[in-house]
């Protein structure tokens, strides 16, 4: 597990998945076809397994693992409902494209050309793959109440579950109120940041592992606010990458958010910072292209030029450069293994997409020696 934590995950969620399209068979073969096939196409498919990851290093981090079987499946039920939220992400955004490839909505309407009617054929697609995201959420809970844990740690777990599915969803939606209303709030922006990424990417799967190991309240406590901040400096990373990032590398099209007028905190800055400076030009910049759908590469390189000359974008580097400090001082109040604790700090700046090089958290094992400096790779960091 601690050499290959994403490959493990995936073969238990290949096992998981094959017994669920059997039964999907038997229901219905067009719903097994169109629906579950898809589903378990989605979820083995692609993806880091970053959620999963957390969840290990948190449990390794905070003790021995003690029930491999246990923290595998949970960590598999996360995979599962990170399919729920892209798929149906994609579909409220309009997104063509998810991982390099189709978007799920996209693919159906592919498939399905025999629909009269171009906006008939749509509909149906949007609305079929909002039953692959409700699928997978379905399996997710199944998986998490079907995990063998004792009473203790099953109260614990099954409250982070619960609280976590409804942070996601709230955060989706303070996203979509802020695009269809205009927010300019860079507070807005970090508090939907927090909701739709910080918590349900990263602090409540740390949780989950912190449970999972019967950690004491001042260590979870540790890794939930370490979590927390490595999260939001993860979606500030994302935001970044989804204007100057390569689709190559982030699986979708460069300029999407831009194109969505989706309200994060890179344009927020962008803004703010233009109007306090009198920039007229800078804020008719970023008026005329944000939310156009049909924006231009030469109208989002004038954005990018926008971004970087108003000092935005290095506004937001610096945040998460502090974000990430401060992620790593709440790790060292808690009590860790040193050799863990380093991993996961390891992670924490990979999804951050900070430098390689980097200083870990001293990880005192009672009177165990420091954890020494590591190099992190930021490669692909912000990516689902």
């Amino acid at each position: 597990m601690d050499v290959e934590v994403p490959g493990a995950v995936g073969r238990v969620l290949d096992g998981l998945l094959h017994g669920r399209l059997a039964e999907a068979e038997a229901i219905d073969a067009t719903f097994a076809r169109d629906v579950a096939e898809r589903l378990a196409r989605f979820t083995l498919g692609g993806g880091k397994r970053t959620r999963s990851q957390f969840l290990w290093w948190g449990l390794r981090s905070c003790g021995d693992a003690a029930d491999v079987d246990s923290a595998l499946r949970l960590a598999a039920a996360l995979e599962l409902i990170q399919t729920c939220a892209l798929v149906h992400d994609d579909v409220m955004d309009g997104s063509p494209t998810r991982r390099g490839g189709r978007a799920v909505h996209t693919e159906i309407a592919d498939q399905y050309q025999s629909v009269p009617g171009r906006r008939e054929r749509e509909s149906f697609a949007r609305s079929a793959a909002i039953l692959v995201g409700d699928l997978a959420l379905a399996w997710a809970d199944d998986l998490v109440a079907d995990t063998v844990l004792s009473p203790e740690v099953r109260r614990r777990v099954y409250g982070i579950w619960r609280a976590m599915k409804t942070e996601m969803v709230a955060g989706q939606y303070l996203d979509l109120h802020g695009k269809a209303n205009g927010s300019r709030s860079t507070a807005q922006a970090i508090r939907t940041a927090c909701l739709k990424s910080a918590l349900y990417s990263v602090e409540r799967p740390l949780a989950m592992g912190a449970a999972l190991a019967s950690a004491d309240r001042r260590t979870t406590r540790a890794l939930r606010s370490a979590g927390r901040c490595a999260g939001i400096a993860f979606q500030l990373r994302d935001d970044i990458l989804g204007v100057f990032g390569d689709p190559a590398r982030t699986g979708k099209p460069s300029g999407e958010d831009i194109r969505q007028g989706k309200p994060t905190y890179l344009v927020a800055v962008a803004r703010a910072r233009a109007e306090a400076n009198g920039d007229r030009a800078s804020v008719t910049v970023l008026e005329s292209a944000f939310g156009d759908a049909r924006l231009s590469e030469d109208g989002l390189a004038r954005v990018r030029s926008v971004l970087v000359a108003t000092g935005a974008r290095a506004t937001v580097e610096k945040k998460i450069a502090r974000l990430m400090a401060n992620s790593t001082r709440h790790l060292d109040r808690g009590t860790f293994e040193p050799a863990a604790l380093q991993r996961l700090h390891g992670l924490l700046y990979t999804v951050a997409g900070l430098p390689p090089a980097v200083a870990a958290p001293s990880g005192r094992l009672g009177d165990g020696p420091p954890v020494s400096p590591l190099l992190v790779t930021s490669t692909d960091a912000g990516k689902p």
